[in-house]
């Protein structure tokens, strides 16, 4: 899911998670059974960052596991994975599973021994079953795998068929696609909808947003191949910054900041005409504006391809009942439970055999005008080239939107908002 992912105010969790290199692992193997036939009940807490779409899932397992009871705890993004580093550390009070979001996956793998190695319970056997990028993401280098993969975030632009029409844009989703083939004709798109724009309203919600877009298709982009940061010496990066900072200055941004209580109300209101859409944003803008449902719709992302969010289950150390916890993860993350939940929430399966599956790619989705989402998704995935990621991807892509923030707050020229991030970056070595 992400992310939902790095959009958010992030923290610094390089020098903890060093420490937790020190610390001590619990072991955590109980099986929890009686010495009768019948299991002793138990509870399994589940920690998340936003709503994953599991509720009717978790019935299921429940049916199916009359001895287990399942608790879910929902935190925002930031608090989730602060919190994470904060009980590991303590080496108690994480739940039996916790959600990991890709953005920092590579942090909390760099200490393999606080979670439980999921290969012990045969997780190997089911690798073919994921993207090998996927699979890869939160493999330790020790051979560990802390992880099973949720979804990708595949890319899109959804868009508000009602604002388009009254600005005099086309609103059919081919010809939209056709107005952006690349990032420069996505911003030139956005003055002529400025040009006869409802008033109040912009042409996109967040100069962060687009810009976290265009690094999702760069590889590299804040990391090469030795884990090196090359963020100031990428030509990529900053051409995706000045055309950021180009929409910013024409006044197409609403100068939202994602997740907020303003970008909120800016799904409800219609504030803005476009949002990028990693296939998980679906799901967020029909729990956000309900009754919006027919206005949006579903148009390629400018250059194609392209990655951003996704997440993984892990359980740490610390769980008391790690084989059921296992046995949860393996259900919620398995090819039936994927294709569900994409189906609730527009989440995307990280396992390939279901882009071929009718049920999938065929998908259409009646909030979004009927727009063919399977296709137009798994189109995107199959397209898709996995971006080298680091150990603080999490925390640069924070320093960055942080940055445009000050541009679009006003508080900071494109120059000076360009050298603040750099410095961050710097300080996060």
């Amino acid at each position: 899911m992400g992310g939902r992912t790095m959009w958010q105010r992030g923290i610094r969790l390089s020098a903890v998670l060093l420490a937790l290199v020190l610390a001590a692992c619990s072991s955590g193997n109980s099986t929890d059974t009686s010495s009768g036939s019948s299991p002793k009940p138990i509870t399994l807490r589940v920690d998340l960052f936003g709503d994953f779409g599991y509720h009717d899932l978790y019935k299921q397992f429940e049916a199916q596991h009359p001895n287990v009871t399942i608790k879910e705890d929902i935190e925002a993004y930031a608090d989730h994975h602060n919190n994470l580093v904060k009980h590991l550390a303590a080496g108690s009070g994480a739940d039996d599973v916790v959600a990991i979001e890709v953005g920092y996956i590579a942090q909390f793998k760099a200490v393999p021994q606080q979670f439980v190695d999921l290969n012990k319970y045969g997780a190997s056997s089911l690798k073919s079953q994921w993207l090998p990028w996927k699979w890869s993401q939160s493999l330790a280098s020790n051979g560990a795998q802390i992880g099973l993969g949720t979804d990708i975030g595949s890319l899109a632009i959804c868009y508000r068929r009602d604002l388009f029409k009254a600005a005099g844009l086309p609103t059919d989703r081919d010809k939209v696609s056709a107005l952006w083939p690349d990032w420069q004709s996505f911003i030139n798109t956005g003055q002529q909808y400025a040009a006869h724009a409802p008033s109040g309203t912009h042409f996109f919600d967040s100069g962060s947003n687009v810009y976290n877009a265009m690094i999702g298709q760069i590889d590299p982009a804040y990391y090469d191949q030795n884990g090196q940061t090359i963020v100031s010496s990428n030509p990529a990066v900053k051409q995706a910054w000045d055309l950021t900072m180009q929409g910013i200055a024409k006044n197409e941004s609403a100068g939202l900041a994602a997740f907020s209580d303003d970008w909120n109300t800016g799904f409800k209101k219609g504030t803005f005409a476009t949002v990028t859409c990693p296939a998980w944003m679906m799901g967020y803008i029909q729990g956000q504006a309900p009754k919006t449902k027919g206005q949006w719709d579903v148009a390629a992302v400018p250059g194609g391809g392209g990655n951003w969010g996704g997440s993984f289950l892990t359980i740490p150390t610390q769980s008391q009942h790690q084989k059921e916890a296992y046995e949860l993860i393996k259900f919620l993350t398995s090819p039936s439970s994927q294709a569900f939940v994409f189906k609730q929430t527009g989440n995307l399966p990280s396992q390939p055999q279901l882009y071929s599956d009718p049920s999938i790619s065929g998908f259409t989705n009646p909030f979004f005008n009927d727009a063919p989402v399977g296709q137009i998704f798994t189109d995107g995935a199959q397209k898709l080239e996995p971006q080298t990621l680091g150990p603080k991807q999490g925390d640069i892509q924070t320093a960055a939107s942080n940055a445009i923030q000050s541009v679009e707050q006003g508080k900071k020229t494109p120059d000076e908002a360009w050298q603040q991030f750099l410095t961050d970056v710097q300080n996060l070595s």
